[in-house]
């Protein structure tokens, strides 16, 4: 997909805008987990998640290449929007953003607060993202997808600075939403040819991924319900998958209650407040804390934008 000086001008890219977020080794999460355990603080970026970086990479092509584009428009649950959002305002360029009913109250509030202009549609991503590219063809807008070859690069720059800043890992843990994250680690992983072993995470409510690696091929579920709407995905995206096949070992499914346990520990043995997709890697760590003992793990703390009311029913019920 891309190379080591590529994975490099993206990083010097991202950091004109923001600097590297830390990694750091956590003595209270070590004695949780039993491991020596690395977290990569990406809920220190400027919209709170890592997708920032791939938003700036896929915006800094667009105005290049194709400097004519009246605007795009996506699909999400939030933090890709925001990601989008917030690179359009710098590039100027329109962004619209399509979001499931329902959809978190204070992400849709800092994606406007972004200058997105924001639509409601559908009752899950998938038919948000049906209704964005039928509002691109329409009025003559580029679609950004949540998967493509720009977004995985940048999403790469911090899985670079975890692998160039922590000492060697044994395994990394991120979790999967359409597949950005992870396919980026196992990029960056094998640019640097590294051993560690990438984890992907996913909710038992929303499994696509790990049903489509337990059968060889891709598999779409009916449903998607977590709470941890930045892993609420029903259909893979397919050159997303062969890349997870390829560069995962596996991938661990976490109930909404072990999420919200897992949000609890950051809070009491960190001090940050993680999101349940960026919580879902410490929460698979903690399933399987035997199975790690005595190793060092990072995880990766994807974002931190949990909504006050969900936090209270959820997290702290």
């Amino acid at each position: 997909m891309f190379d080591l000086p590529a994975l490099e001008d993206a990083a010097r890219l991202v950091h004109g805008v923001f600097p590297p977020t830390p990694q750091y080794a956590w003595p209270l999460l070590a004695a949780r987990s039993g491991a020596e355990v690395w977290v990569k603080h990406e809920n220190h970026t400027p919209t709170g998640a890592f997708k920032v970086r791939g938003g700036l990479v896929y915006l800094d092509r667009l105005k290049r290449e194709r400097p004519a584009t009246p605007g795009i428009v996506s699909a999400t649950r939030g933090n890709h929007g925001q990601s989008l959002a917030f690179a359009g305002a710098r590039a100027g360029v329109p962004v619209t953003v399509v979001v499931p009913r329902g959809n978190s109250t204070e992400k849709n509030a800092a994606m406007r607060a972004q200058g997105a202009r924001l639509v409601e549609h559908g009752a899950d991503f998938d038919a948000a993202r049906e209704e964005a590219m039928r509002l691109a063809a329409e009025g003559g807008l580029e679609f950004a997808p949540s998967f493509a070859p720009d977004l995985v690069r940048g999403v790469a720059t911090y899985a670079l600075e975890l692998f160039r800043g922590a000492p060697p890992l044994d395994a990394l843990y991120v979790p999967v939403g359409l597949g950005s994250g992870i396919c980026g680690c196992i990029m960056a992983r094998d640019l640097l040819g590294l051993r560690t072993e990438i984890i992907g995470v996913q909710s038992t409510g929303a499994p696509a991924y790990a049903l489509s690696l337990a059968a060889g091929h891709v598999v779409t579920t009916p449903t998607a319900v977590t709470h941890a709407d930045g892993m609420a995905t029903r259909v893979p995206d397919p050159a997303a998958f062969e890349m997870i096949r390829r560069g995962a070992s596996r991938i661990v499914t976490v109930t909404d209650d072990e999420v919200a346990a897992a949000i609890r520990a950051y809070w009491q043995d960190t001090h940050n407040l993680a999101e349940g997709a960026g919580a879902a890697p410490l929460a698979a760590l903690l399933q399987e804390r035997e199975r790690m003992r005595g190793r060092r793990v990072a995880t990766i703390l994807c974002g931190g934008n949990i909504d006050l009311d969900l936090f209270r029913d959820w997290v702290l019920a």
